[in-house]
Protein backbone atom coordinates (compact mmCIF):
# COMPACT_ATOMS: atom_id res chain seq x y z
CA UNK A 1 0.00 0.00 0.00
CA UNK A 2 1.11 3.54 -0.91
CA UNK A 3 0.35 6.82 0.82
CA UNK A 4 -2.19 7.78 -2.15
CA UNK A 5 -4.42 5.05 0.31
CA UNK A 6 -4.36 7.60 2.55
CA UNK A 7 -5.72 10.56 0.71
CA UNK A 8 -9.75 10.20 0.44
CA UNK A 9 -10.51 11.59 -3.38
CA UNK A 10 -7.47 10.11 -4.43
CA UNK A 11 -7.76 6.70 -7.09
CA UNK A 12 -5.48 3.70 -6.17
CA UNK A 13 -3.56 2.18 -8.62
CA UNK A 14 -4.36 -0.94 -10.21
CA UNK A 15 -1.43 -2.57 -8.18
CA UNK A 16 -2.83 -1.24 -4.91
CA UNK A 17 -6.18 -2.25 -5.68
CA UNK A 18 -5.13 -6.09 -6.60
CA UNK A 19 -2.72 -6.47 -3.91
CA UNK A 20 -5.60 -4.66 -0.83
CA UNK A 21 -7.97 -7.34 -2.29
CA UNK A 22 -5.48 -10.16 -1.99
CA UNK A 23 -4.20 -9.07 1.32
CA UNK A 24 -7.61 -8.60 2.88
CA UNK A 25 -8.95 -11.86 1.70
CA UNK A 26 -5.59 -13.61 3.67
CA UNK A 27 -5.69 -11.81 6.95
CA UNK A 28 -9.41 -12.07 7.03
CA UNK A 29 -8.69 -16.18 6.68
CA UNK A 30 -5.70 -16.67 8.78
CA UNK A 31 -7.18 -14.31 11.60
CA UNK A 32 -10.55 -16.02 11.21
CA UNK A 33 -12.54 -13.70 12.91
CA UNK A 34 -15.31 -15.57 13.33
CA UNK A 35 -14.36 -17.82 16.07
CA UNK A 36 -14.89 -15.19 18.56
CA UNK A 37 -18.32 -15.40 17.70
CA UNK A 38 -19.01 -18.53 19.79
CA UNK A 39 -19.71 -17.03 22.94
CA UNK A 40 -22.76 -16.55 20.98
CA UNK A 41 -25.23 -19.87 21.96
CA UNK A 42 -25.93 -21.46 19.08
CA UNK A 43 -23.11 -19.73 16.66
CA UNK A 44 -20.39 -22.46 17.66
CA UNK A 45 -22.37 -24.93 15.45
CA UNK A 46 -21.59 -22.99 12.43
CA UNK A 47 -18.41 -21.95 13.30
CA UNK A 48 -17.57 -25.85 13.89
CA UNK A 49 -18.88 -26.38 10.70
CA UNK A 50 -16.42 -24.05 8.78
CA UNK A 51 -13.65 -25.64 10.56
CA UNK A 52 -14.54 -28.91 9.52
CA UNK A 53 -14.76 -28.06 6.11
CA UNK A 54 -11.64 -26.10 6.12
CA UNK A 55 -9.90 -28.78 7.85
CA UNK A 56 -11.02 -31.03 4.45
CA UNK A 57 -10.48 -28.32 2.39
CA UNK A 58 -6.67 -28.45 3.68
CA UNK A 59 -6.60 -31.96 3.13
CA UNK A 60 -7.27 -32.45 0.02
CA UNK A 61 -5.93 -29.73 -1.29
CA UNK A 62 -2.25 -30.46 0.28
CA UNK A 63 -2.78 -34.23 -1.21
CA UNK A 64 -3.44 -33.24 -4.78
CA UNK A 65 -1.57 -30.29 -4.91
CA UNK A 66 0.84 -28.84 -2.52
CA UNK A 67 2.57 -31.49 -0.91
CA UNK A 68 4.19 -29.58 1.97
CA UNK A 69 7.62 -30.43 2.26
CA UNK A 70 7.40 -34.06 0.74
CA UNK A 71 4.73 -34.77 3.41
CA UNK A 72 1.40 -35.80 0.97
CA UNK A 73 -1.22 -36.69 3.86
CA UNK A 74 -1.17 -33.88 6.52
CA UNK A 75 -3.75 -33.98 9.64
CA UNK A 76 -4.55 -31.31 12.07
CA UNK A 77 -3.04 -32.04 15.61
CA UNK A 78 -2.96 -30.05 18.53
CA UNK A 79 0.91 -30.39 20.25
CA UNK A 80 2.00 -27.46 21.00
CA UNK A 81 3.70 -26.94 17.27
CA UNK A 82 2.67 -24.49 15.01
CA UNK A 83 5.00 -25.64 12.56
CA UNK A 84 3.03 -28.65 11.62
CA UNK A 85 2.97 -30.21 8.05
CA UNK A 86 -1.25 -29.38 8.28
CA UNK A 87 0.07 -26.09 9.59
CA UNK A 88 1.89 -25.28 6.28
CA UNK A 89 -0.84 -26.76 4.39
CA UNK A 90 -3.53 -24.25 5.42
CA UNK A 91 -1.48 -21.63 5.45
CA UNK A 92 -0.28 -22.18 1.38
CA UNK A 93 -4.16 -23.14 0.96
CA UNK A 94 -4.95 -19.68 2.31
CA UNK A 95 -2.77 -18.16 0.03
CA UNK A 96 -4.05 -19.84 -3.21
CA UNK A 97 -7.75 -18.58 -2.09
CA UNK A 98 -6.84 -15.46 -1.54
CA UNK A 99 -5.16 -15.32 -4.75
CA UNK A 100 -7.84 -16.64 -6.79
CA UNK A 101 -10.10 -14.44 -4.65
CA UNK A 102 -8.54 -11.25 -5.96
CA UNK A 103 -8.46 -13.03 -9.33
CA UNK A 104 -11.98 -12.82 -9.03
CA UNK A 105 -12.80 -9.75 -7.23
CA UNK A 106 -11.04 -7.98 -9.59
CA UNK A 107 -12.76 -8.99 -12.13
CA UNK A 108 -16.44 -8.39 -11.02
CA UNK A 109 -15.62 -5.01 -9.22
CA UNK A 110 -12.56 -3.79 -12.05
CA UNK A 111 -14.21 0.15 -11.89
CA UNK A 112 -13.34 0.66 -8.21
CA UNK A 113 -11.48 3.57 -7.57
CA UNK A 114 -10.23 2.31 -4.12
CA UNK A 115 -11.15 1.00 -0.93
CA UNK A 116 -10.15 3.96 1.65
CA UNK A 117 -12.88 2.72 3.94
CA UNK A 118 -12.75 -0.87 3.46
CA UNK A 119 -9.21 -0.64 4.13
CA UNK A 120 -9.43 1.65 7.17
CA UNK A 121 -11.35 -1.19 8.61
CA UNK A 122 -8.85 -3.52 8.25
CA UNK A 123 -6.21 -1.25 9.47
CA UNK A 124 -8.05 -0.99 12.70
CA UNK A 125 -8.57 -4.96 12.31
CA UNK A 126 -4.95 -5.38 12.28
CA UNK A 127 -3.99 -2.61 14.70
CA UNK A 128 -6.71 -4.57 17.31
CA UNK A 129 -5.63 -7.74 16.82
CA UNK A 130 -1.61 -7.29 17.03
CA UNK A 131 -2.48 -5.20 20.20
CA UNK A 132 -4.23 -8.29 21.81
CA UNK A 133 -1.41 -10.82 20.93
CA UNK A 134 1.13 -8.33 21.60
CA UNK A 135 -0.72 -7.43 25.36
CA UNK A 136 -1.34 -11.65 26.08
CA UNK A 137 2.78 -12.91 25.24
CA UNK A 138 3.62 -9.71 26.92
CA UNK A 139 1.75 -9.91 30.38
CA UNK A 140 2.81 -13.74 30.71
CA UNK A 141 6.39 -12.34 30.25
CA UNK A 142 5.75 -9.41 33.13
CA UNK A 143 5.31 -12.15 35.42
CA UNK A 144 8.01 -14.32 34.23
CA UNK A 145 5.69 -16.97 33.64
CA UNK A 146 6.32 -17.75 29.42
CA UNK A 147 9.79 -18.69 30.30
CA UNK A 148 10.41 -19.66 33.76
CA UNK A 149 14.10 -19.89 35.47
CA UNK A 150 15.49 -23.11 35.02
CA UNK A 151 14.73 -25.85 36.99
CA UNK A 152 17.04 -28.28 38.65
CA UNK A 153 16.35 -31.42 35.95
CA UNK A 154 16.95 -28.43 33.10
CA UNK A 155 20.64 -27.46 34.77
CA UNK A 156 21.46 -30.92 35.36
CA UNK A 157 21.23 -31.55 31.69
CA UNK A 158 24.38 -30.76 29.41
CA UNK A 159 24.82 -28.14 27.23
CA UNK A 160 24.82 -30.36 23.84
CA UNK A 161 21.86 -32.80 25.02
CA UNK A 162 19.46 -29.37 24.49
CA UNK A 163 17.50 -28.67 21.24
CA UNK A 164 18.23 -25.04 20.34
CA UNK A 165 14.40 -24.33 21.54
CA UNK A 166 14.84 -25.41 25.03
CA UNK A 167 18.32 -23.69 25.02
CA UNK A 168 16.78 -20.19 23.84
CA UNK A 169 14.01 -20.98 26.18
CA UNK A 170 16.26 -21.35 29.61
CA UNK A 171 18.55 -18.45 28.19
CA UNK A 172 15.77 -15.68 28.60
CA UNK A 173 14.30 -17.62 31.52
CA UNK A 174 17.83 -17.46 33.52
CA UNK A 175 17.53 -13.61 33.39
CA UNK A 176 14.00 -12.59 34.96
CA UNK A 177 14.47 -8.72 34.12
CA UNK A 178 15.41 -9.52 30.39
CA UNK A 179 12.18 -11.33 30.48
CA UNK A 180 10.46 -8.66 32.05
CA UNK A 181 11.52 -5.78 29.93
CA UNK A 182 10.73 -8.27 26.78
CA UNK A 183 7.13 -8.56 28.22
CA UNK A 184 7.37 -4.48 29.09
CA UNK A 185 8.13 -3.87 25.48
CA UNK A 186 5.27 -6.13 24.16
CA UNK A 187 2.81 -4.70 26.04
CA UNK A 188 3.85 -1.46 25.18
CA UNK A 189 2.95 -2.43 21.52
CA UNK A 190 -0.50 -3.22 22.67
CA UNK A 191 -1.41 0.57 24.29
CA UNK A 192 0.28 2.68 21.74
CA UNK A 193 -1.81 0.52 19.26
CA UNK A 194 -5.28 1.38 20.89
CA UNK A 195 -4.99 5.14 20.17
CA UNK A 196 -4.79 6.61 17.34
CA UNK A 197 -2.76 9.00 17.93
CA UNK A 198 0.23 6.66 18.82
CA UNK A 199 -1.11 4.01 16.56
CA UNK A 200 2.31 5.10 14.03
CA UNK A 201 4.87 4.63 17.19
CA UNK A 202 2.97 1.19 17.87
CA UNK A 203 3.29 0.10 14.41
CA UNK A 204 6.70 0.41 14.84
CA UNK A 205 7.70 -0.64 17.91
CA UNK A 206 5.46 -3.79 16.97
CA UNK A 207 7.51 -4.39 13.86
CA UNK A 208 10.66 -4.07 16.28
CA UNK A 209 9.41 -6.53 18.77
CA UNK A 210 7.76 -9.01 15.95
CA UNK A 211 10.90 -9.23 14.18
CA UNK A 212 12.85 -10.28 17.02
CA UNK A 213 10.44 -12.58 17.86
CA UNK A 214 10.48 -14.28 14.07
CA UNK A 215 14.18 -14.29 14.27
CA UNK A 216 14.48 -15.89 17.56
CA UNK A 217 11.84 -18.30 15.68
CA UNK A 218 13.81 -18.93 12.86
CA UNK A 219 17.57 -19.13 14.60
CA UNK A 220 16.71 -21.39 17.34
CA UNK A 221 14.70 -23.62 15.26
CA UNK A 222 11.57 -23.17 17.65
CA UNK A 223 7.88 -24.53 15.77
CA UNK A 224 6.45 -21.01 16.12
CA UNK A 225 7.96 -19.55 12.69
CA UNK A 226 4.97 -19.53 10.59
CA UNK A 227 2.76 -17.61 12.90
CA UNK A 228 5.50 -15.13 13.50
CA UNK A 229 6.40 -14.38 10.17
CA UNK A 230 2.33 -13.62 9.81
CA UNK A 231 2.79 -11.46 13.11
CA UNK A 232 5.23 -9.69 10.71
CA UNK A 233 3.29 -9.57 7.85
CA UNK A 234 0.45 -7.50 9.28
CA UNK A 235 2.74 -5.00 11.07
CA UNK A 236 4.69 -4.42 7.47
CA UNK A 237 1.01 -4.31 6.19
CA UNK A 238 0.26 -1.23 8.55
CA UNK A 239 3.37 0.06 7.51
CA UNK A 240 3.14 0.13 4.09
CA UNK A 241 0.03 2.30 4.60
CA UNK A 242 2.21 5.02 5.78
CA UNK A 243 5.65 4.25 3.90
CA UNK A 244 5.97 7.26 2.33
CA UNK A 245 5.60 9.74 5.50
CA UNK A 246 7.38 7.42 7.21
CA UNK A 247 10.13 7.68 4.61
CA UNK A 248 9.51 11.88 4.59
CA UNK A 249 10.52 11.25 8.35
CA UNK A 250 13.37 9.03 8.74
CA UNK A 251 15.06 8.80 5.42
CA UNK A 252 14.38 11.93 3.09
CA UNK A 253 14.28 14.53 5.63
CA UNK A 254 10.91 16.16 4.71
CA UNK A 255 8.25 16.84 6.17
CA UNK A 256 5.97 14.16 6.94
CA UNK A 257 2.41 14.45 6.55
CA UNK A 258 -0.49 13.84 9.24
CA UNK A 259 -1.74 10.42 9.33
CA UNK A 260 -5.13 9.73 7.79
CA UNK A 261 -5.40 6.36 7.77
CA UNK A 262 -7.14 5.77 10.80
CA UNK A 263 -9.26 9.35 10.33
CA UNK A 264 -12.61 7.90 8.90
CA UNK A 265 -15.43 10.08 9.27
CA UNK A 266 -18.01 8.65 11.46
CA UNK A 267 -21.35 10.28 10.33
CA UNK A 268 -24.01 8.35 12.10
CA UNK A 269 -24.38 7.58 15.67
CA UNK A 270 -24.05 3.56 15.36
CA UNK A 271 -20.93 4.36 14.04
CA UNK A 272 -19.77 6.19 16.80
CA UNK A 273 -21.19 4.12 19.37
CA UNK A 274 -19.73 0.57 17.48
CA UNK A 275 -16.63 2.18 18.06
CA UNK A 276 -16.82 3.24 21.41
CA UNK A 277 -18.39 -0.86 22.33
CA UNK A 278 -15.48 -1.76 20.34
CA UNK A 279 -12.46 -0.07 21.98
CA UNK A 280 -14.30 -0.85 25.43
CA UNK A 281 -14.60 -4.41 24.13
CA UNK A 282 -10.79 -4.96 23.33
CA UNK A 283 -10.14 -2.98 26.82
CA UNK A 284 -11.90 -5.41 28.62
CA UNK A 285 -10.17 -8.34 26.81
CA UNK A 286 -7.18 -6.67 27.66
CA UNK A 287 -8.44 -6.31 31.22
CA UNK A 288 -9.22 -10.15 31.51
CA UNK A 289 -5.78 -11.38 30.14
CA UNK A 290 -4.26 -9.65 32.54
CA UNK A 291 -6.48 -10.88 35.47
CA UNK A 292 -6.23 -14.63 34.53
CA UNK A 293 -2.25 -14.35 34.21
CA UNK A 294 -2.12 -12.55 37.44
CA UNK A 295 -4.46 -15.31 38.78
CA UNK A 296 -2.02 -17.99 36.95
CA UNK A 297 1.13 -15.93 38.81
CA UNK A 298 -0.24 -16.17 42.53
CA UNK A 299 -0.80 -20.19 41.96
CA UNK A 300 2.37 -20.30 40.90
CA UNK A 301 4.40 -18.39 43.37
CA UNK A 302 2.57 -19.90 46.10
CA UNK A 303 3.10 -23.63 44.83
CA UNK A 304 4.90 -25.15 48.04
CA UNK A 305 7.14 -28.61 47.57
CA UNK A 306 5.71 -31.54 49.51
CA UNK A 307 6.74 -31.84 52.82
CA UNK A 308 8.63 -36.01 52.70
CA UNK A 309 10.29 -34.58 49.16
CA UNK A 310 12.44 -31.55 49.49
CA UNK A 311 13.74 -30.06 45.87
CA UNK A 312 17.25 -31.34 45.11
CA UNK A 313 19.73 -33.62 43.47
CA UNK A 314 19.41 -37.14 44.88
CA UNK A 315 22.31 -39.71 44.26
CA UNK A 316 20.85 -43.00 44.12
CA UNK A 317 23.14 -45.24 46.58
CA UNK A 318 21.22 -48.84 45.98
CA UNK A 319 19.36 -49.92 42.99
CA UNK A 320 17.98 -53.53 43.15
CA UNK A 321 16.15 -55.18 40.87
CA UNK A 322 14.99 -58.73 42.07
CA UNK A 323 16.99 -58.48 44.68
CA UNK A 324 20.01 -58.11 42.51
CA UNK A 325 21.65 -55.29 43.77
CA UNK A 326 23.29 -53.53 40.40
CA UNK A 327 26.74 -51.71 40.67
CA UNK A 328 26.63 -47.52 38.68
CA UNK A 329 27.68 -48.98 35.92
CA UNK A 330 28.26 -46.18 32.93
CA UNK A 331 26.99 -49.28 30.38
CA UNK A 332 23.81 -49.49 32.06
CA UNK A 333 21.44 -46.70 30.73
CA UNK A 334 18.67 -48.56 32.06
CA UNK A 335 19.76 -48.38 35.80
CA UNK A 336 18.44 -44.53 37.77
CA UNK A 337 21.98 -42.90 37.97
CA UNK A 338 20.27 -39.77 40.33
CA UNK A 339 16.70 -38.24 41.08
CA UNK A 340 15.87 -34.94 40.66
CA UNK A 341 12.81 -33.84 42.49
CA UNK A 342 11.07 -30.06 41.53
CA UNK A 343 9.09 -27.76 43.84
CA UNK A 344 6.03 -28.72 41.77
CA UNK A 345 5.23 -32.06 41.77
CA UNK A 346 7.59 -32.84 39.10
CA UNK A 347 10.89 -34.39 38.71
CA UNK A 348 13.37 -36.17 36.64
CA UNK A 349 15.87 -39.16 36.44
CA UNK A 350 19.06 -39.73 34.81
CA UNK A 351 17.73 -42.90 32.95
CA UNK A 352 16.77 -43.95 29.62
CA UNK A 353 13.76 -45.75 30.43
CA UNK A 354 11.11 -45.18 27.61
CA UNK A 355 8.47 -45.69 30.17
CA UNK A 356 9.16 -42.11 31.70
CA UNK A 357 8.33 -39.12 29.25
CA UNK A 358 12.04 -38.85 27.46
CA UNK A 359 13.48 -35.12 27.52
CA UNK A 360 16.48 -34.02 26.74
CA UNK A 361 18.82 -37.37 27.77
CA UNK A 362 16.32 -37.94 31.30
CA UNK A 363 13.03 -39.27 31.82
CA UNK A 364 11.03 -36.91 33.49
CA UNK A 365 7.37 -37.75 35.61
CA UNK A 366 5.58 -36.22 37.95
CA UNK A 367 4.43 -37.57 41.19
CA UNK A 368 1.45 -37.72 43.89
CA UNK A 369 1.78 -38.31 47.54
CA UNK A 370 -0.51 -40.88 49.86
CA UNK A 371 0.90 -39.89 53.17
CA UNK A 372 -1.34 -42.26 55.24
CA UNK A 373 0.15 -45.11 52.79
CA UNK A 374 2.62 -43.96 52.47
CA UNK A 375 2.53 -44.42 49.01
CA UNK A 376 4.39 -42.22 46.15
CA UNK A 377 3.01 -42.48 42.61
CA UNK A 378 4.65 -41.62 39.49
CA UNK A 379 2.99 -40.56 36.17
CA UNK A 380 4.03 -39.37 32.99
CA UNK A 381 1.72 -36.05 32.91
CA UNK A 382 -0.01 -35.07 36.46
CA UNK A 383 -3.22 -35.84 34.59
CA UNK A 384 -1.89 -38.97 33.17
CA UNK A 385 -2.48 -42.37 34.79
CA UNK A 386 -0.09 -44.43 37.40
CA UNK A 387 3.15 -45.33 35.73
CA UNK A 388 3.82 -47.01 38.64
CA UNK A 389 3.83 -46.87 42.91
CA UNK A 390 6.45 -47.28 45.30
CA UNK A 391 5.73 -47.31 49.23
CA UNK A 392 8.71 -44.72 50.94
CA UNK A 393 10.27 -44.38 53.89
CA UNK A 394 12.39 -41.71 55.56
CA UNK A 395 15.17 -42.88 57.44
CA UNK A 396 16.66 -39.53 58.02
CA UNK A 397 16.28 -35.82 56.62
CA UNK A 398 17.94 -36.38 53.68
CA UNK A 399 17.53 -40.28 52.50
CA UNK A 400 14.64 -41.86 50.51
CA UNK A 401 14.10 -45.45 50.13
CA UNK A 402 11.60 -46.39 48.10
CA UNK A 403 10.39 -50.10 47.09
CA UNK A 404 7.80 -51.70 45.41
CA UNK A 405 6.71 -53.24 41.87
CA UNK A 406 7.80 -51.47 38.53
CA UNK A 407 6.35 -53.48 35.56
CA UNK A 408 8.07 -57.39 36.40
CA UNK A 409 10.46 -55.96 38.19
CA UNK A 410 10.62 -56.03 42.04
CA UNK A 411 12.45 -52.88 43.02
CA UNK A 412 14.19 -50.98 45.73
CA UNK A 413 15.91 -48.08 45.85
CA UNK A 414 17.44 -45.72 48.37
CA UNK A 415 18.54 -41.87 47.78
CA UNK A 416 21.24 -39.65 48.72
CA UNK A 417 19.86 -35.81 48.53
CA UNK A 418 23.18 -34.70 46.80
CA UNK A 419 25.69 -31.59 48.25
CA UNK A 420 25.65 -30.36 44.04
CA UNK A 421 25.87 -26.83 43.51
CA UNK A 422 25.02 -24.83 40.14
CA UNK A 423 26.50 -21.99 39.19
CA UNK A 424 24.14 -20.73 36.91
CA UNK A 425 21.48 -21.01 39.36
CA UNK A 426 23.26 -17.97 41.56
CA UNK A 427 22.09 -15.37 39.32
CA UNK A 428 25.57 -13.54 39.10
CA UNK A 429 26.13 -9.88 37.94
CA UNK A 430 29.29 -8.07 38.27
CA UNK A 431 29.45 -4.04 37.51
CA UNK A 432 33.10 -5.08 37.62
CA UNK A 433 34.77 -8.18 36.36
CA UNK A 434 38.98 -7.81 36.07
CA UNK A 435 38.82 -10.53 34.01
CA UNK A 436 36.26 -12.60 31.24
CA UNK A 437 35.01 -15.04 32.74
Amino acid sequence: MTATLQQPNSSWTLLQKILFRFFFIYFILYTSPWDTLNIIPGISYLTDLYNQAFEWAVIKSNEHLFKVFGVKHVQQVFNGSGDTSFAWAANYFMLAVAAIGAFIWSLVDRKRKSYRQLNYLLCLFIRYSLALIAFGYGISKVFALQMPFPMLSNLATPLGDLLPMRFSWLFIGYSTPYEVFSGVMEVLVAVLLLYRRTATLGTLVATAVFINVMMLNLCYDIPVKLYSMNLVLLCLYLVANEYQRMACFFVLNKPAPCCSVYDQPLTKKWMRISRIVIKLGIVFLLCKSFYDELQFYREYSTIKFHKDFKPGVYDVTQYVVNKDTLPPLLTDSIRWKDVIIENNSFGSINTADTLLRRRYGRGYFSFTVDTLQPIIHFKKTMQGNDLFSFRYQLPDSNTIQFWGKKQNDSLYIELKRSARHFQLAEKQFHWLSEANR
